[in-house]
């Protein structure tokens, strides 16, 4: 799944917009904290064959990340794209806070080749997934 929720984040209130209808909170959810949305996550996970979530939080919101590793990253790929942004800098951030598991490698975000493998090798060196991205050329 790429969730790519940096698109739905709303910095004023600080949560997710969301509309639908879900059946686990019974009623019309629009804005969904990072706590309410892990939830959702993880059930998506226990009821489905979901083995890898991608951005599945905002970039910058590090304690949603770090939940969903704690929660079910022993079981699948937590990917950081946008966390990320294949930049060695936010990898060890990332490290760190257990904040994911995987890198989206993207060759044409962070500038160089060389900078690129860096950060695959940094990833790799802690056991990471690396996935290259095919639309970065």
């Amino acid at each position: 799944m790429d969730c790519a929720a940096s698109e739905f984040w709303n910095e004023d209130s600080k949560k997710y917009d969301m509309h639908f209808k879900d059946e686990k909170l019974s009623k019309s959810t629009p804005h969904l904290s990072n706590n309410e949305l892990n939830s959702l996550y993880e059930d998506y996970v226990k009821k489905n064959p979901i083995v890898s979530i991608e951005d599945p939080f905002d970039q910058d919101d590090w304690e949603g990340w770090c939940k969903i590793t704690a929660g079910v990253g022993s079981k699948i790929q937590i990917v950081g794209d946008d966390l990320l942004v294949t930049n060695k800098l936010r990898i060890n951030d990332a490290i760190k806070q257990k904040a994911c598991n995987a890198l989206l490698l993207k060759v044409n975000q962070i500038g160089s080749l060389t900078e690129s493998i860096e950060a695959a090798e940094l990833s790799r060196e802690q056991g990471w997934g690396v996935m290259v991205s095919h639309r970065s050329g």
